[in-house]
């Protein structure tokens, strides 16, 4: 475990937060900078995944290597919190030993296997397939981050070389929208789902990316009977977009 770039903050009930693709922990838009706050009155464990931030470098980013190493960071007992593919490997590492994990909270999950049979996640699984297929090689670092922001109605920010590296990242890494997840076995957890509402969003973001991901959360909460909670005025980053809603709920959540 060593070898990953892993931060902690506080002292208190542990919490392991997972972030998504084409990020790092501590980013304070895409990862949890906007949750360094509760660090007051919880432990914040803050990993880099695999061929992110301050993590080494790896062929091909894997979400049960991922998995493996989250449930090392659990350790004998934490909260655990994943955002979008980092719910997933949430969701896997708790697999590894369910008792140990106090709480689930699962913001915006990929998982899109748990919802495969709703045409619009069927959908949005063949277009990701498709669109991964066509992405041209030898792309620059600067058409890398352009297309990858413009492509979802965003403004290309600066590719700096973090940005570069975790774009890049993202790319190689197996999908976790193939990831099946056996979600039986987390059925006796604490589990809360946390959405956006997508009415921010560009719109063919919303189509493309918000429709398919919200029923994706709608399965999971319903298959795991979980609290849910949906934020307006955000979209796939709700933690970062709204963290006066949200830090409080996890707050309260985490709260014997």
């Amino acid at each position: 475990m060593g070898e990953l770039q892993v931060a902690e903050f506080g002292e208190g009930p542990r919490v392991v937060l997972v972030h998504g693709p084409g990020t790092w922990a501590r980013h304070d838009t895409f990862g949890f900078g906007a949750q360094l706050e509760l660090a007051d009155e919880f432990q914040v464990v803050l990993p880099d995944r695999r061929g992110y931030g301050g993590s080494p470098d790896v062929e091909r980013n894997d979400y049960r290597q991922d998995a493996e190493d989250v449930a090392e960071l659990v350790g004998e007992g934490a909260h655990l919190v994943g955002h979008s593919s980092g719910g997933v490997v949430a969701m896997l590492a708790a697999l590894h030993n369910p008792a140990a994990v106090r709480s689930l909270t699962l913001i915006e999950p990929a998982c899109f296997q748990i919802a495969l049979d709703a045409p619009v996640v069927a959908e949005a699984v063949r277009r990701n397939r498709e669109a991964l297929a066509a992405f041209p090689e030898g792309t620059s670092d600067e058409d890398l981050v352009r297309l990858n922001f413009e492509s979802v109605g965003f403004p290309a920010p600066e590719p700096t070389p973090e940005l570069v590296r975790a774009t890049r990242t993202a790319l190689r890494e197996f999908p976790s929208w193939e990831a099946h997840i056996p979600v039986e076995g987390l059925t006796r957890l604490p589990v809360q789902v946390i959405t956006g509402t997508w009415d921010v969003a560009p719109p063919a973001y919303r189509t493309h990316g918000g429709e398919p991901l919200l029923e994706c959360a709608r399965a999971t909460a319903q298959r795991l009977d979980a609290e849910v909670l949906r934020v307006p005025g955000t979209s796939h980053w709700p933690h970062s977009q709204r963290a006066d809603v949200v830090n409080p709920e996890l707050r309260r959540f985490w709260r014997p």
